[in-house]
């Protein structure tokens, strides 16, 4: 499977949609049903739930102790109704950064598109579903969208922190995430890869810094952040605003930058905010 995403655009106007193409193509190149595929993608969805629910301990803390319980502490500030974004990327916000810490403390997550990325499309699904009245299976097709954004993207650029700096995690995860919402709220084909796009040009140039060579501080901060990304780059898109780059463009535009970053901001943990005095020292290094 190696599609741009103008020909996934192309397909799903053959198949009837994204999600639908998606699950076509994998069925046709994996030799199995498509209710199988649906299956296992719907086990993803399940897998992602988890995790947030086990992210959410208050008690939950990371070896390093550097990470665990602060997903609770946003989920309560959430709760009091004093989230400066709203109900749902309020909850989005949260359920990204518990899914990271679950990650952290050795928990069991789905990369999507890697471990480090793994809370920013789980978290904007799950709030969907919680505030928007999504179903099961509109998730499930939205996960679809989601992984022919990531496929796109890995294929033609990467979604290594260590090859391209994490524009190619959280920036990637970003793009898949905005594909996805964009789909849930009704959104065409084009649109989604539009927003795809637009996602992934707003965080272009992330560096891949974690401290200590753990995926922690401060990626399970930039699962958060990203979340904010996700959701506005689907809002502008559903507003009817193009995106003036090509999709395609804008993954390829990705590599270029990744290929110019210097090896200490690609997940060696010697530069940016892994050669911060402060939080070295509270590793001893």
């Amino acid at each position: 499977m190696d599609y741009t995403l103008r020909e996934w655009v192309r397909m799903a106007r053959q198949y009837g949609s994204l999600a639908e193409a998606a699950v076509c193509v994998q069925a046709q190149e994996s030799g199995v049903s498509k209710e199988k595929v649906r299956g296992i993608m719907k086990h993803h969805l399940q897998c992602m739930q988890e995790a947030v629910q086990n992210g959410m301990d208050a008690k939950l803390r990371s070896v390093s102790g550097l990470t665990g319980g602060q997903a609770a502490l946003l989920m309560a500030y959430y709760q009091k109704g004093r989230s400066l974004c709203g109900s749902i990327l309020g909850k989005a916000e949260a359920y990204a950064l518990a899914t990271a810490e679950c990650n952290a403390c050795m928990g069991k997550i789905v990369a999507a598109p890697t471990a480090g990325a793994c809370g920013i499309l789980p978290g904007a699904i799950i709030a969907m579903m919680e505030e928007k009245g999504v179903t099961e299976e509109q998730a499930v097709e939205a996960l679809f969208v989601a992984a022919v954004v990531g496929q796109s993207i890995a294929t033609q650029s990467s979604i290594s922190g260590a090859e391209g700096g994490c524009q190619a995690e959280c920036g990637s995860a970003a793009a898949m995430a905005a594909a996805a919402l964009t789909y849930l709220q009704g959104g065409n084909e084009q649109q989604c890869a539009d927003a795809a796009a637009f996602a992934l040009m707003n965080l272009l140039g992330l560096v891949c810094d974690p401290v200590g060579g753990l995926v922690e501080v401060p990626c399970v901060y930039r699962n958060v952040g990203s979340s904010g990304v996700a959701f506005t780059a689907a809002d502008m898109v559903l507003s009817g605003i193009c995106c003036p780059i090509d999709p395609d463009e804008v993954i390829l535009a990705m590599k270029e930058v990744g290929d110019a970053l210097p090896a200490s901001l690609r997940e060696t943990g010697e530069g940016g905010c892994a050669a911060c005095g402060s939080i070295c020292a509270r590793l001893g290094m």
